[in-house]
């Protein structure tokens, strides 16, 4: 895996057990980039690569740095799993959306498809890519104005009142800064809200907890993760 930070990352973990499990000689490592540009570098002096994760803050800016990238992870505009060709060619694909299409699936019903996503990263393009394929009717919000975004100062009792499923897509409450949170209206919470978070370390977040106080169902991204992953592991080995 490719980012910054990655000690909260449970992704290394996840394969390292995958791989012992099923006694495949693979490992699974984590490589922390402070700038993009160290990708080339990197991949030249490592040996052996069969396939990456990309994670935050990364997932928009590999792009330039592969060979081609499918359909899907096209219209998202963000990759997050990149496999090795053998002729060196390096294919970019998108598994978030899939990860959290089968987590929501999980938590349904939600008594009405509508949503906010808070955070505008490459992981808010997956999670827009899902929503609207399931028809849902949502906003993106961000800490800066733009025609494309509502800031957090206009979340208010209607917009909340309005929009019963709310998506964390920001870094927000990751371990270890964990009493963070993002600047929600939280008060106007109620049990017909679905607050899903994208962290998964803590596993209970301060966004969660404070929704779960308002009788809102809460989820973290611990279910998206394993889903998303288990999706990379498919493509490596495809």
């Amino acid at each position: 895996m490719i980012g910054k930070d990655l000690s909260h990352s449970f992704s290394r973990t996840f394969f390292t057990h995958k791989f012992d499990k099923d006694k495949r000689k693979h490992s699974y490592h984590n490589f922390e980039l402070d700038e993009i540009d160290e990708f080339p570098g990197l991949i030249r002096n490592i040996k052996g690569l069969k396939g990456l994760n990309v994670t935050i803050p990364y997932k928009e800016t590999i792009i330039p740095y592969l060979d081609k990238i499918d359909k899907e992870a096209e219209k998202i505009g963000a990759v997050n799993t990149i496999k090795f060709r053998k002729n060196g060619k390096l294919i970019g694909y998108n598994t978030d959306h899939y990860g959290f299409a089968k987590a929501l699936s999980d938590i349904f019903p939600i008594k009405e498809k509508t949503a906010l996503i808070l955070g505008t990263g490459g992981a808010s393009k997956a999670i827009k890519y899902v929503l609207e394929t399931m028809d849902f009717n949502y906003e993106v919000v961000s800490r800066q104005e733009s025609p494309d975004t509502i800031t957090y100062e206009e979340l208010d009792e209607e917009v909340i009142s309005n929009h019963l499923l709310i998506v964390n897509c920001t870094p927000l409450g990751t371990a270890p800064n964990i009493e963070e949170c993002p600047k929600v209206p939280y008060r106007y919470i109620t049990k017909d809200h679905v607050l899903f978070d994208l962290i998964y370390n803590p596993a209970e977040t301060e966004f969660m907890k404070r929704g779960f106080l308002k009788g809102a169902r809460v989820s973290n991204g611990r279910k998206m993760l394993e889903y998303q992953a288990k999706k990379s592991w498919r493509i490596w080995k495809s």
